[in-house]
């Protein structure tokens, strides 16, 4: 049987002796002509079967192309073809194991990498640059068409710099085939044992089994144990957690990779021997290097992943292990420009990090969480964000991306996937090319929307784009109601380029889908005429906006037909969204005294709606976002007056509250209405119960209206009482205040 060496040797040497004189060309290479070709495609001798779908991969192309099907054949028994495409994994000790490499020589062509991944990356790269193949989204391929195929002489050979390269993207998860033409992962977390990657001290050491018995186990924050995070001096918990992890490797022989990471809060433990590391260390990362580098040593041929997040972002001074992967997170990160310019903090610690480790990867992210389908410009960030991490020792990079379809999903996820495997090409070719060939006609009407609103958001230099915000902050700014408009024009035009393609149409309309969404939220906040809920009818009484009406359905259908089902992280759907903004637009029309009516806070809300307590009745309805026209109380209770400004009859008195569980926004415990004639006596009208008490199983987003309707009564002032529900000791936020969002008192 052949060894390694003798196989390479007769590779090589095949090309050079078989069927051609040892003189280099710089001719042309004619792989098909009039219909027929001199070449055939071999495979090694000792090919895997992987190997031998790349050389299937060269044939299928190549016939889409010109309609002309290259014989395969192994290297031990080739035909009598002139020419020849070699494709195969050449050994380690020539091509290091990420590595491609596509060579002429003497009219043949050699396709090859240093693994087998590597060999599909060549083939593609083969495909995609030598013969003009293009893939945007999956199953959509423009192939060139030929009647002769040529390749010029290369010499090409090419070592991607970040090894494992993933995108967030169900585009990739879901087809396979085009991770592979793309060349990024299948997963999020490959090789990672399901249920550890990512958050798992809470797996490790649940509360629900430990916490009553041993409270030690957890963090110390203040006087009181809470199950935030885990006691990382705590020898037993260090126990605990090793236990855990040999189970799941011998429960999943096949994972080389556990997370033993903190959970999804900053609430670490401040107990006296954890303290005093994370003093000596000069960050609390002190703390989870020394555990998890316990719990690596333990587990020499495995990786044990951790986080460098929030309050471990900063390096410490311990070394983690070889085989202890950071996690690095740049959360917290402004995406209005590059990291090196709005987060330097986080590019000094990526730096400090990669002095003391060579196992590092990026977690990084680049769409709106709280909004999937906001227009989230941050396009122009990504390729100096990727050759940062490239450039500060990251072989590893997760893009998170939104997974479910999201604003330009398919530009966003192609482009992402591009610079991951060369940080170094020309980003504005890329986007053209993708708008050219995706949108065919309509391709530069989308390029000229993506360059105005990047181009608008440079401009305004103190916006923070933030992956937890909303399209609501940018109305004085990249989503001005002049640039709706404007923007609203370039998507007339590229529809009317397409008008005979249904397609192409559709794509249009998904590429548009960010833009209609911030319409529908302008037109929510009621921003201008154009942009409105209502309008005034005949008579001049209010009724919906057919425009808004319009868009809603506009929206929704699109969502339909490219099976958009999310609207965020937290799992708001589309479908309670269409019903939520119908029962605004509802809402709207009716008529309210207290519409426009001053508002008094009696207790001090924060942050949010400007602290302005006039949000309450300025008739536009909060969204499915805290940043949405509300108005926020954190850790008290809400406690308004509205003066209706003369006595009213009254007989029904509503408001809406947001609850967004993961950001601790609670629902409150009850909303009490009391009325009074002079602002001084008021009497208590009634109170309305939260039927929906917060419980682990607590809808994460949603909105509630504590309506209350009574026996007709003369009022001139109504004051509102809404109780704060404290945060529940098993959150991940215990410990901290909670927070109650209000907006849109209706008295009618």
């Amino acid at each position: 049987m052949k060894n390694r060496k003798s196989v390479l040797l007769v590779f090589l040497i095949v090309s050079m002796v078989l069927f051609q004189s040892c003189t280099e060309t710089t001719e042309e290479l004619v792989i098909v002509a009039n219909g027929a070709s001199n070449y055939e495609i071999v495979y090694r001798g000792d090919a895997t079967e992987s190997q031998y779908q790349s050389a299937q991969l060269i044939q299928d192309y190549i016939f889409k192309i010109t309609a002309v099907k290259l014989p395969i054949t192994d290297e031990s028994s080739q035909g009598f073809a002139a020419s020849k495409i070699y494709v195969g994994t050449l050994d380690s000790d020539v091509l290091e194991g990420h590595a491609i490499s596509i060579k002429t020589e003497n009219k043949n062509i050699f396709i090859s990498g240093g693994s087998d991944a590597a060999t599909r990356d060549a083939v593609y790269s083969f495909l995609e640059n030598q013969l003009g193949c293009k893939w945007y989204a999956p199953n959509v391929e423009v192939l060139p068409k030929k009647d002769k195929l040529v390749v010029n002489p290369i010499e090409y050979t090419y070592k991607p710099e970040i090894t494992t390269r993933t995108v967030h993207s169900k585009l990739y998860y879901d087809n396979h085939a085009y991770a592979d033409q793309q060349k990024v992962t299948y997963e999020a977390f490959p090789n990672y044992a399901p249920g550890a990657r990512v958050h798992t001290f809470h797996r490790f050491v649940p509360e629900e089994y430990y916490y009553k018995s041993h409270p030690e186990y957890y963090a110390l924050r203040g006087d009181k144990r809470l199950p935030t995070q885990l006691c990382l001096t705590n020898i037993k918990v260090l126990q605990i957690v090793k236990d855990s992890v040999a189970m799941l490797f011998k429960k999943y022989p096949g994972a080389t990779v556990v997370s033993v990471s903190q959970d999804d809060n900053q609430q670490h433990c401040q107990c006296e021997d954890c303290s005093r590391i994370d003093t000596e260390e000069g960050s609390p990362s002190g703390t989870m290097i020394r555990f998890v580098n316990k719990v690596a040593a333990e587990f020499p041929t495995k990786t044990i992943s951790t986080l460098a997040y929030q309050y471990t972002r900063k390096p410490c001074k311990t070394k983690p292990l070889d085989n202890v992967l950071i996690t690095l997170c740049s959360i917290e990160c402004d995406r209005s420009a590059p990291i090196e310019e709005k987060c330097k903090d986080f590019a000094d610690d990526l730096k400090g990090w990669g002095k003391i480790s060579n196992n590092i990867r990026i977690w990084d992210y680049t769409t709106q969480f709280t909004n999937f389908l906001s227009p989230f410009p941050n396009l122009h960030t990504l390729q100096s964000n990727i050759q940062l991490f490239r450039d500060n020792n990251a072989k590893w990079v997760f893009e998170q991306h939104s997974n479910h379809p999201s604003d330009l999903f398919e530009l966003r996820s192609y482009i992402t996937a591009k610079l991951l495997w060369n940080p170094d090409l020309d980003f504005n070719d890329l986007l053209t090319e993708f708008t050219d060939g995706y949108y065919e006609e309509a391709g530069v009407y989308v390029k000229q929307y993506v360059d105005l609103i990047h181009s608008k958001i440079k401009e305004d230099k103190d916006f923070f784009l933030f992956l937890y915000g909303d399209p609501s902050e940018a109305f004085s700014s990249y989503l001005s109601k002049d640039l709706l408009v404007e923007y609203s024009e370039l998507f007339k035009e590229a529809l009317l380029a397409v008008a005979a393609k249904p397609k192409i149409i559709a794509r249009v309309k998904m590429a548009r889908l960010g833009l209609d969404y911030a319409i529908l939220e302008a037109s929510r906040k009621n921003i201008s005429d154009d942009f409105s809920l209502t309008r005034k009818g005949t008579g001049g009484a209010l009724e919906i906006n057919p425009r808004a009406k319009q868009r809603l359905e506009d929206f929704k259908a699109t969502c339909a037909s490219n099976n958009v089902t999310l609207m965020n992280e937290m799992g708001f759907t589309v479908k309670e969204y269409y019903s939520n903004y119908m029962l605004a637009l509802e809402i709207s029309q009716k008529p309210n005294k207290a519409l426009g009516k001053n508002v008094i806070a009696l207790t001090t809300p924060k942050k949010y709606a400007n602290e302005n307590p006039m949000v309450l009745t300025d008739g536009a309805l909060g969204g499915s976002s805290f940043y949405s026209n509300w108005l926020g109380f954190e850790g008290n209770d809400m406690k308004v007056v509205l003066d209706l400004g003369k006595t009213e009859a009254i007989s029904s008195i509503s408001l809406a509250f947001l609850q967004v569980t993961n950001h601790i926004v609670f629902l409150p415990e009850t909303v009490s209405y009391f009325g009074s004639l002079d602002g001084v006596s008021y009497a208590k009208i009634g109170e309305v119960n939260n039927t929906m008490p917060l419980d682990k199983k607590s809808k994460v987003n949603d909105i509630k209206y504590f309506d209350f309707e009574f026996a007709t009564k003369n009022m001139r002032y109504l004051k509102i009482e809404a109780k704060n529900t404290k945060t529940p000791y098993w959150h991940h936020a215990a410990g901290l205040p909670s927070w109650i969002f209000a907006d849109e008192i209706m008295v009618n």
